[in-house]
């Protein structure tokens, strides 16, 4: 899930760039696959806020927020006393971010466009920041954390989900391996963003101290994607993981056809009688500054 330079080596800027296409492109499918993501990460989501101890009048920043359904998780949480600012490297997908909060009545949520990178709020004016798994595709991850420890009053709290490990996120790890292989993609170096970058909770701590964050706590939280196929899990994943598509941006068109019949025959191993059930774990983060 990497851009490669032209000399083959990890090119955090044009990596960047690809991911702001990415979403510009995905912005509609991700916010359409909401009820589903509410399902999915909403208990993770309440997780993060009570370890971030985020209540009525908590003043919060949303980074890598998306279409905004963590937001407004968010926003009913601090009531309207309080204030929650979502920000995205994508335009086109904070705008649905600002309808949906418009939509469903929150006078206490604003967008921009921003850099995850690089925070440009004022110092220490934020009760918590969160990120709902972003953090994991930031190129420097400890850059990210430095601005959000910034942002942070003293004694706030950071939240992050990132998924765990790939054995236990089959849904994911199971297309990366398979599109990996018939791409002929070199596996990704220590330290490269990527969904499993912050696999462990020793990489999550190591991230967050080397930032400044002491009291580092991290939660295991089962999180199973429940679907009515193996097809709608391949069909989600098509419309809306644009990393996915990247990876494949040098097969051809019949090859791209292959890859995704392999991706379904494989996770129809998950299939039942009740629909798709694919394992997923996510690992919940908290710290202090």
């Amino acid at each position: 899930m990497a851009a490669p330079s032209a000399t083959g080596g990890f090119d955090p800027s044009r990596y960047k760039q690809t991911t702001e296409q990415q979403w510009q492109t995905a912005a509609k499918a991700w916010n359409d696959w909401g009820g589903l993501l509410r399902e999915w990460l909403g208990p993770a989501t309440e997780t993060m806020i009570e370890m971030c101890g985020i209540g009525l009048g908590a003043r919060v920043l949303d980074v890598a927020a998306g279409a905004g359904d963590q937001t407004l998780q968010v926003a009913q949480r601090v009531g309207s006393t309080g204030y929650v600012l979502a920000t995205d490297i994508s335009s086109n997908i904070l705008e649905y971010a600002d309808r949906n909060a418009r939509a469903e009545g929150y006078t206490n949520v604003a967008t921009r466009v921003m850099d995850g990178e690089n925070l440009d709020v004022p110092p220490a004016s934020f009760d918590a920041v969160v990120s709902r798994v972003g953090l994991i595709y930031f190129p420097d991850q400890v850059r990210a954390l430095r601005g959000m420890h910034q942002a942070l009053r003293p004694g706030g709290r950071v939240g992050a989900i990132v998924y765990s490990s790939p054995d236990a996120n089959p849904f994911f790890s199971i297309p990366v391996s398979i599109i990996r292989a018939r791409a002929r993609l070199p596996p990704p170096v220590p330290g490269q963003p990527g969904p499993f970058s912050l696999g462990t909770p020793a990489a999550i701590e190591e991230r967050f101290r080397s930032a400044g964050f002491r009291d580092v706590q991290v939660r295991r939280v089962p999180a199973p994607l429940r679907l009515g196929s193996a097809a709608d899990c391949v069909r989600f994943e098509q419309e809306s993981f644009g990393a996915l598509h990247a990876m494949m941006s040098t097969v051809s068109p019949e090859e791209r056809t292959a890859i995704w019949e392999e991706i379904h025959a494989r996770l129809a191993a998950f299939e039942n009688g009740g629909g798709f059930v694919g394992p997923c774990e996510l690992l919940v983060a908290s710290a202090l500054k």
